[in-house]
């Protein structure tokens, strides 16, 4: 889709805050912290505790000194809550080494306690466009235990090594404290690397996510472009944007997985450990995506799978941002698996868009299962049992994730509702241009259109007696409806 830019106006500023309020608490959103978990928050941002690779209090020890390791983040503008950080570098003879820090969570949060269960509570960072509602609190999440530039963090610091192919060889995990030199944004970085202006350690974020992106194609994975349809902020205004992601969005994220894969591998050896799956998606759905590629012009041919034809298609062209956008109904289904003792089947520890064994590991600071990840790799690649406080939360952790992702997914579909209804509540009875990307089954008078200016996606409901609506056609449709908290906005043909 293409990039629009939309501005809410003076008469829905307000409306629209009153709606995030009111929808806040509606789903009972916390608004502070209990006063015992923010007080051990504040003494545990005074003074970490020192761990041992099994979790457990280290009374005689400190922490390896690794501020040596020029570390950068690369992170949206304005992003404090700093869960990586990371050094990529040569190794002699060939290949490369990825040191990579996460931020060490555990060494702020003491199991058992008012935090603890706070944090199991709230699962995850919600985020809304007027605020974040952070999964610890702001003390840690943006103070002591974020990885912020030119200060001392204690991290869990990943050592992963890769051939001149981009393949890992070796994986290792280290408690250690770290110092990131700078704090830097994706628009920053795509335009040093593009112009050829960056040092090696940046120039190697491209080098090696290329690589990783054509191990990526190799194995079969999925990997979607799918433009976002991103709230943000300008001037004081709340906007709508389709986004594609920048290539380095990309790059960096194959970082990432290449740690959550290395994770993955290192906790089915161990037998003990918390996997992010997802199952094949069945043969029916594949077909049906295949109509849906016809119906909006999107070429398809009958020998290429699914995997090599969303590399080819353009995030730009709404046709194949629509598709895109369908696609992610295969995704469908991720769970956690969890395991203490014996490695679960190949089969059922594989992320079908992964198309490996596959762990979320990378943000502790925004996720509570990431917290779980860094413990029992540490002790995994320590060759020690994990703490018992570690394995006793294991059994309960897959409902709560699904608990506390179910809730985010409600709120970011919840908030673009009440952007989009607040930015046309005056436009009732317009008229826009709009794309039908999507036909109800039982009822193919009622869909969704996205809008070309502004960017909108909304539902469209044709008389009943009518036509049913043309997939992958450009129709002109009426605002029916738009009410920020009481209505989305919804569409008739015109």
């Amino acid at each position: 889709m293409p990039r629009l830019h939309m501005h809410v106006t003076d008469a829905a500023e307000a409306p629209l805050r009153v709606a995030l309020r009111e929808l806040r608490g509606k789903l009972e959103i916390p608004d502070h912290f209990p006063p015992t978990a923010q007080a051990e928050a504040d003494s545990a941002a005074r003074a970490p505790r020192i761990l041992a690779a099994d979790g457990a209090v280290a009374t005689e020890h400190t922490l390896e000194d690794a501020t040596e390791l020029p570390l950068f983040t690369l992170d949206p503008p304005g992003s404090l809550d700093l869960d990586q950080a990371m050094f990529l570098s040569r190794r002699p003879g060939g290949g490369y080494r990825v040191h990579y820090a996460i931020a060490d969570v555990a060494s702020f949060v003491t199991p058992g306690g008012a935090l603890d269960a706070e944090a199991h509570h709230r699962v995850t960072t919600l985020y809304f466009p007027d605020e974040r509602v952070p999964l610890h609190p702001h003390v840690l999440s943006e103070g002591a235990a974020s990885l912020l530039p030119d200060r001392d963090r204690p991290a869990v610091l990943w050592q992963l090594d890769l051939d001149a192919d981009g393949a890992l060889t070796a994986a290792s995990a280290r408690r250690a404290l770290v110092r990131s030199r700078a704090k830097l944004d994706y628009a920053g970085v795509q335009r040093i690397l593009d112009d050829g202006t960056a040092e090696e350690p940046l120039a190697l974020l491209r080098e090696i996510g290329l690589l990783r992106e054509k191990l990526e194609v190799d194995r079969g994975a999925i990997s979607l472009n799918v433009p976002e349809q991103e709230i943000v902020e300008r001037d004081g205004c709340y906007t709508l944007e389709y986004r594609a992601p920048l290539p380095a969005y990309g790059w960096n994220a194959q970082i990432s997985l290449l740690t959550g894969m290395a994770a993955a591998e290192l906790m089915l050896a161990s037998g003990t450990g918390i996997l992010r799956t997802l199952p094949t998606a069945p043969d029916g759905s594949v077909a049906r995506l295949r109509l849906t590629a016809r119906a909006l012009g999107v070429d398809w041919p009958h020998h290429t799978s699914y995997a090599a034809l969303i590399r080819t298609l353009d995030p730009r062209r709404p046709a194949h941002a629509a598709f895109l956008q369908e696609c992610t109904a295969l995704l469908r289904g991720a769970g956690y698996t969890v395991f203490d003792g014996t490695a679960p089947p190949a089969s059922e520890a594989v992320h079908a868009a992964v198309a490996a064994p596959y762990a979320h590991a990378t943000a502790p600071l925004r996720r509570l299962a990431d917290r779980y990840t860094s413990e029992l790799c540490l002790a995994a690649s320590a060759g020690v049992e994990p703490a018992e406080w570690v394995r006793s939360a294991l059994p309960a952790l897959p409902r709560e994730m699904e608990t506390g992702t179910q809730r985010a997914n409600q709120v970011e579909r919840s908030c673009v509702d009440l952007v989009e209804a607040a930015l046309l509540r005056d436009r009732v009875g317009e008229v826009f241009e709009a794309l039908v990307v999507e036909i109800e089954e039982k009822d193919p008078t009622h869909g969704t259109v996205h809008l070309y200016d502004p960017a909108v996606i909304g539902s469209v409901e044709a008389a009943p007696e009518g036509p049913a609506l043309p997939l992958g056609r450009r129709i002109p449709v009426r605002l029916a409806e738009a009410e920020p908290g009481r209505h989305p906005v919804r569409f008739t043909p015109a």
